[in-house]
């Protein structure tokens, strides 16, 4: 007897285990194995998708803060023009009159056009803002799904992020 060459019934008892134990885990352990593998992918899939859905969201918002401050920027030189215009046509005697008031009105253009700049700017914060919030969600209900102590974070993390988002003014 050598320990190197094993009997045939030693053989036929080790393939039987070995059937048996496979026929177990092809029954019962590979598909809970394979099942979460597809869970994993599918939950990675959405986050992947939900981040290009952010990204295009966040590049539209981008877009249009852009228009917003050209058009602000064109109404802006028309009004500046329509000031230098109306402060050559006046006569000499008015001129003075006629510089204070051309400097009032580019003064009024001047703060109308920052208060729609920062109104712009105001939105677009708050559309990243929430949108980063809603990613940030996303990852962290991702990485964190399986503990109560870590869900309970996550519900205080938004409840701070929705208490400092600016009111809209009625």
């Amino acid at each position: 007897m050598s320990l190197l060459t094993p009997e045939l019934g030693l053989l036929f008892w080790m393939l039987l285990s070995f059937l048996i134990v496979f026929g177990v885990l092809a029954k019962f352990g590979f598909p809970v194995i394979t099942g979460m593998v597809d869970k994993r992918r599918a939950q990675i899939e959405e986050g992947l998708a939900a981040a290009k859905e952010a990204t295009e969201r966040l590049q539209s918002v981008e877009q249009e803060a852009a228009h917003i401050i050209e058009e602000a920027q064109k109404r802006h030189a028309e009004i500046v023009a329509g000031a230098m215009a109306d402060s050559h046509r006046i006569v000499d005697g008015a001129r003075q009159k006629a510089e204070a008031e051309a400097t009032a009105k580019v003064e009024a253009a001047l703060s109308q056009i920052e208060i729609e700049k920062q109104k712009a700017l105001g939105e677009l914060r708050t559309e990243v803002a929430m949108l980063s919030v809603e990613v940030a969600e996303k990852v962290l209900r991702e990485k964190m799904a399986h503990s109560e102590a870590q869900s309970s974070y996550i519900e205080r993390l938004i409840n701070e992020a929705e208490s400092e988002q600016p009111k809209p003014n009625a």
